[in-house]
């Protein structure tokens, strides 16, 4: 019996320090649940100046970033346009809510979303055919021959003034250069150190992807040019129709055939306007 006695007491030793283990455990739980209550703390203090922003400032926000993003075409960052306002991301984030949730009851066709890691307007999902069967029409539509002339002369005069690309052609470029920079194949690229300071054009990247150039450098020499006005005006000749008469060349034709209207305008305006024949009298 005392054996016995003696072996339950060995037993229980295990389960008795087991229970000062577990009687000492709850103090350092309590000491660890501190720390993140003084973690959150701050940032709850953080967040109080965004509640505290009065309705009229949180409305000049939002009229502020209407108008950034209308004036840009690429994302911009809410700690950029918080740096711009004077006030904090937050602020911008609550202002894009409540933007979108004016727009959403005033059945615009745009929200304010987050893109590539800043705000952009953006036309909603639904609007994807009208803009897709819009912008295939404006694609598909053709250059005419004073547009392809005028590209042609900026491409291979750069960077060159209205003025300039006047006396060359002889006619007024300014609805053609329009045109032109609607589609994004001219730009305006500075101003001249001239009386007035006008501003010089040239050619822009779509234009050497639209004509697969890798750089102006690779356009077509004058003496390759001559060539293929050679050709095509033998080729007229044995079809029996007039060279140079057509249909309007189209913006993603070949780079030569913008440089062939390139040779004709310069020739044009290099040549003295020669006298006409005198009539054969009877």
């Amino acid at each position: 019996m005392a054996r016995r006695s003696k072996a339950a007491s060995t037993q229980d030793a295990p389960s008795s320090g087991a229970s000062a283990a577990a009687a000492e455990a709850p103090p350092a739980q309590d000491g660890a649940g501190a720390t993140p209550v003084e973690v959150v703390a701050p940032e709850r203090e953080d967040a109080a100046p965004v509640a505290a922003l009065s309705p009229e400032r949180m409305r000049e926000i939002e009229r502020a970033m209407e108008a950034i993003a209308l004036t840009l075409d690429k994302p911009v960052s809410a700690q950029a346009l918080a740096e711009g306002l004077s006030c904090t991301p937050a602020d911008v984030r609550a202002a894009a809510a409540r933007l979108n949730e004016a727009y959403a009851a005033g059945g615009r066709t745009f929200r304010l979303e987050l893109l590539a890691g800043g705000y952009r307007l953006m036309t909603l999902p639904e609007m994807a055919p009208a803009l897709a069967a819009f912008h295939k029409a404006r694609s598909s539509s053709k250059l005419t021959r004073a547009g392809v002339e005028t590209l042609a002369i900026i491409a291979y005069r750069q960077p060159v003034t209205r003025a300039e690309l006047e006396a060359i052609r002889g006619v007024a470029c300014g609805e053609v250069l329009k045109t032109l920079m609607e589609r994004r194949l001219v730009t305006i690229t500075g101003r001249a150190e001239e009386l007035g300071r006008p501003m010089l054009y040239g050619t822009t990247r779509q234009f050497l992807e639209l004509f697969g150039l890798a750089s102006v450098k690779d356009l077509p020499s004058p003496e390759e040019l001559r060539a293929v006005v050679g050709l095509r005006a033998d080729a007229a000749t044995e079809t029996g129709a007039p060279a140079g008469e057509g249909a309007p060349v189209a913006a993603e034709g070949a780079a030569p055939a913008a440089d062939q209207s390139a040779v004709q305008t310069e020739t044009r305006a290099d040549t003295p306007p020669q006298p006409a024949p005198a009539e054969e009298t009877p």
